[in-house]
């Protein structure tokens, strides 16, 4: 196959927004600040010094910003290890699928790269994967494309031959940014919300799919066709 992919991490790997937002919930209790009204679907996607310098507002310090941002992972990971995560419906499947045929697959997450390592091995999906691109590897989080970038850097691919599955509109604009093809999952925004984006080049997705249940390998080969 001549085309490789790259999947985001949470929401579209492991169904992990409870998780996330249990998270921030208990760290804002924790240091009593504020959280805004629909606090999560506003911030999810983005790495967590921008949420809270610049969406949530808590702290203007990047030092303290970081201070609370690692604290938040801490919390997820303690979480995971102790509870395990949801898989996004199909997904193990889907990934044994390319696997077998031959796609070099990739993650590019705003995750911290421990919160993948300690994910990846509770659930044994090391094999997957032949490279990882996660917070700590660029200055620039989502919708900048510089992780997508990063990941197909680390398979040795070209960015358009690359296929991007991601659940967060800042994900698809900076799948679109790299020049990739986009696949949006409806597990954070519904399909109607992708359907009313889909004459803006600048969230263009390619296909929209609910869970990996119903994709093929042939579906992604097609996209590069058109």
């Amino acid at each position: 196959m001549n085309f490789s992919c790259i999947f985001d991490w949470d929401g579209t790997v492991v169904d992990s927004g409870r998780t996330h937002e249990r998270t921030w919930i208990e760290l804002a209790k924790r240091h009593n600040l504020p959280l805004i009204d629909n606090f999560f679907s506003i911030t999810f996607g983005k790495r967590n010094v921008e949420i809270i310098t610049q969406i949530l507002n808590w702290t203007k310090d990047p030092a303290y910003a970081q201070e609370l941002s690692d604290e938040k992972e801490v919390l997820y990971r303690d979480i995971v290890v102790r509870d395990g995560v949801p898989k996004v419906g199909g997904v193990e499947e889907f990934l044994k699928k390319l696997k077998g045929a031959g796609v070099p697959c990739a993650v590019g997450s705003s995750t911290p790269r421990l919160n993948l390592d300690v994910t990846i091995e509770k659930l044994g999906f090391g094999s997957y994967f032949q490279a990882y691109a996660a917070s700590e590897d660029v200055s620039k989080g989502k919708p900048a494309p510089d992780v997508f970038l990063c990941a197909a850097g680390k398979l040795g691919v070209a960015p358009e031959r690359c296929v991007v599955f991601e659940d967060s509109l800042a994900g698809i604009e900076a799948g679109v940014a790299a020049g990739m093809k986009t696949v949006a999952l409806t597990l954070t925004n519904p399909r109607s919300f992708w359907l009313a984006l889909r004459g803006n080049p600048r969230d263009r997705t390619d296909l929209i799919i609910d869970d990996y249940l119903g994709i093929s390998i042939a579906d992604l080969s097609g996209l590069f066709d058109k």
